[in-house]
């Protein structure tokens, strides 16, 4: 497998307090097995999707104790080179590239509205083994309340085409490369209580959407919206016991007639 190609998500991961309480979650809700953590690598453990690696858990850095939250990982060729588009657009780089045993190099950034986004520039460590069957990643979404900016940014540092919804109810863009829509942006509307950040909402396939979140539910999360079935899938977003947000998506099950997009120059 190679590289992705730059701006392309290729890797999921996140902090838990409580570790075996995630692991524990996610193997019941995802159908996640896990690996030893890699203590030469802070505890760092992968989790699979038969057999293949799709994400992995680590314990928090000291202070970070009880802000867990998924971070996605966005293709780089050169992390150095990214992280100065990241300044020179405004953005901030919280952790400078760092090199990971053989694995890759990696950053951590924000956007000028403060979407925190994870930069990856592989080595041995490539990224997802699987896309889009049941337990691995599927699609992400930038949630910011200054879509404006985010539409300015990610584009200005990777290569990616805006292409606007045509839907004044609902403010919703996509990122293409190529022809290919790698993720969207979706405006946070008042729904969202002011103290939750912006962020990336990271989503993971399920066979069944309900059956999913009966699961997760029983299991201490909250459910934040849906289940609904779009065009794209039936869905729902959920925070997990620990308060990361991810959402769930059946892509087999679909209803209703696809947006109209523009390209956001027109």
């Amino acid at each position: 497998m190679a590289a992705e190609p730059e701006g392309t998500p290729c890797w999921a991961d996140a902090m838990f307090t409580d570790l075996e309480g995630a692991k524990s979650f996610y193997g019941d809700v995802l159908g996640w097995t896990f690996s030893e953590a890699s203590s030469e690598f802070g505890n760092y453990t992968q989790a699979y999707a038969e057999g293949k690696a799709v994400a992995a858990v680590v314990p928090p850095m000291p202070g970070q104790e009880g802000q867990s939250a998924w971070c996605l990982y966005l293709a780089s060729p050169d992390a150095a080179a990214t992280a100065t588009k990241i300044r020179d657009n405004g953005g901030e780089v919280l952790m400078d590239p760092m090199q990971v045993g053989d694995f890759g190099s990696m950053l951590l950034a924000r956007d000028p509205a403060g979407v925190t986004f994870g930069v990856w520039q592989a080595g041995q460590h490539e990224g997802f083994e699987a896309k889009g069957t049941p337990g691995a990643y599927c699609w992400s979404e930038v949630f910011t309340r200054e879509p404006a900016k985010a539409d300015a940014f990610f584009p200005a540092v990777f290569p990616y085409r805006v292409k606007r919804m045509r839907d004044d109810a609902i403010d919703f863009s996509l990122y293409d490369l190529g022809a290919d829509p790698v993720m969207g942006r979706m405006k946070m509307t008042d729904d969202f209580p002011p103290e939750v950040p912006p962020y990336i909402n990271v989503y993971f396939t399920v066979e069944d959407c309900d059956a999913a979140v009966a699961k997760a539910t029983e299991r201490g999360a909250i459910l934040r919206f849906g289940p609904m079935t779009s065009p794209f899938g039936r869905f729902a977003a959920l925070s997990d016991p620990q308060g990361a947000a991810f959402s769930v998506i059946d892509v087999k099950t679909t209803g209703g007639d696809m947006p109209e997009f523009s390209d956001a120059t027109t």
